[in-house]
């Protein structure tokens, strides 16, 4: 069996950091220091009580910006992963012709007929 021989110039080098965005408790702790819970942040801005608590797990840009605010830092500071290098909103929900979405193509009503002469044949 022969073993892996790596040139010590190749074990020293530095990675590349790993960008995180912030943990849900740091954010709580965060709005919690400037006086406010996500509860009142959802009342405050026309949401249910617990509607803002989504933008913790999942990316909702508009939720984030309220949150963002609250603490008073960017978003893309909070949740780096969900920005890009612009402080833009990655592609996903709500931009179809954008990045990851723009291959998916979707059937209009005008083409639903070739679809079921296809499926028909």
């Amino acid at each position: 069996m022969r073993a892996m021989f790596r040139p010590m110039s190749k074990l020293n080098t530095p990675k590349k950091p790993v960008v995180q965005d912030w943990h849900r408790a740091d954010i709580k702790s965060a709005l919690e220091k400037a006086g406010v819970s996500l509860r009142q942040l959802s009342l405050q801005n026309g949401y249910a009580p617990t509607s803002l608590k989504g933008a913790l797990c999942a990316p909702w840009p508009a939720a984030e910006q309220i949150i963002a605010s609250a603490i008073g830092v960017a978003p893309a500071s909070i949740w780096p992963t969900r920005y890009d290098e612009h402080g833009n909103p990655r592609s996903g929900r709500n931009q179809r012709g954008i990045g990851r979405w723009s291959s998916r193509k979707s059937i209009s009503r005008s083409h639903a007929g070739n679809v079921e002469n296809v499926a028909a044949a």
